[in-house]
């Protein structure tokens, strides 16, 4: 191996093209630790695989090694280095045959982090019977998970008046007495654990009648295919509020995969294109027509996914070759040509139509 990682892979299969049996994939990185990412190729042998990082090559030694497989082993994941660079990055591998070379997708490596808290729960006085809602949020690398302390002990999630959504959001519907005290968040992934600053939940003895209020409601959010969708909607007012969703478009919700958590809050799980729309939250005060209502829009993304990929073909010097390519995903995806590893542009003899042929 010479400082610009190049390995001779074994041929696997006998075939003559070049294929990718494993291709990187995007990964969150530990500091200090060691990091793997996978590239896997078969066709006719010698195979040459070398590495980059944001398009630039990889130089190998001590640090990083290209494993006999074509694996690329970074042995200590560095936030910064003494040139000032971080491991961090888009990374691909490139393999390459007396045919051509073929670079795979880029794969992007994050440094995992757990920051302060961007926003901390703030106090609340409420009426006895109402609702409370305490906030924060810490925006970690992967997404920290959130959990609750009440006067610094772990928050009992066997009340059901209690409702912890993943999203740093604490409902407590039907307030006692007894809920009184000082709340916190906890933050943890695993780069680190964070605590919040406390927050005061005060109970007062008011129960006078109230007209319906959205305390909150839902945010326009987006998310991608398989993923879970959750829409807030917590209502107040004496008597309490019945809480009920529908589409402005009004279509069905359906029951497939969704579930109400606490008094309101929407659940949609294993989303799919189909779950998009305006999601509409509405607050009524049993017995009469006063209500409230709330809509957030749902935008349910797909990632990329060819449908035809070019077929290999063989042409006497002179004629054509034709090479088509398609592809779906929501938003529409975006398609490149690339030859030998490099960004293909239409020339004299070369020509890109609509249709991505």
């Amino acid at each position: 191996i010479n400082v610009f990682a190049w390995i001779l892979v074994p041929c696997v299969g006998g075939a003559s093209e070049l294929a990718f049996l494993k291709e990187p994939n995007d990964v969150i990185a530990v500091r200090d630790r060691p990091l793997l990412l996978d590239c896997q190729v078969e066709g006719e042998g010698p195979i040459s695989i070398t590495w980059r990082r944001n398009g630039v090559t990889l130089p190998t030694g001590v640090r990083a090694v290209v494993l006999g497989n074509g694996t690329l082993l970074i042995r200590n994941f560095s936030k910064r280095r003494e040139s000032n660079e971080t491991d961090a990055g888009e990374y691909e591998c490139a393999a390459q045959n007396r045919y051509g070379m073929l670079v795979s997708r880029k794969a992007r490596v994050q440094l995992a982090f757990l920051p302060k808290f961007s926003s901390h729960p703030e106090s609340v006085a409420v009426d006895e019977g109402g609702v409370a809602r305490l906030t924060c949020q810490v925006n970690g690398i992967p997404e920290a998970n959130i959990t609750w302390q009440k006067d610094r002990l772990p928050l009992s999630t066997d009340d059901p008046r209690y409702t912890l959504l993943p999203n740093g959001i604490l409902h407590i519907t039907g307030v006692r007495r007894t809920d009184s005290g000082f709340f916190r968040c906890v933050a943890t992934n695993i780069a680190n654990t964070r605590y919040s600053h406390e927050a005061q939940l005060s109970v007062t003895g008011s129960k006078i009648y109230k007209e319906p209020v959205i305390l909150s409601g839902p945010q326009n959010l987006t998310i991608n295919v398989h993923q879970t969708a959750i829409l807030e909607c917590i209502a107040t007012g004496n008597p309490r509020p019945i809480v009920s969703w529908s589409r402005l478009d009004g279509r069905s919700i359906g029951v497939e995969g969704i579930q109400v958590l606490g008094t309101g809050n929407l659940m949609i799980s294993d989303a799919t294109l189909q779950h998009s729309g305006v999601y509409v939250c509405s607050a009524n005060r049993p017995g009469s027509r006063a209500r409230r209502t709330a809509l957030g829009r749902l935008v349910v993304q797909a990632p990329p996914e060819f449908v035809q990929w070019p077929q290999s073909v063989s042409r006497p010097a002179g004629g054509s070759a034709v090479f088509s390519c398609t592809a779906s995903g929501a938003p529409e995806p975006h398609l490149i040509w690339l030859k030998n590893g490099k960004l293909l542009t239409p020339s004299g003899n070369v020509k890109l139509t609509n249709g991505n042929t």
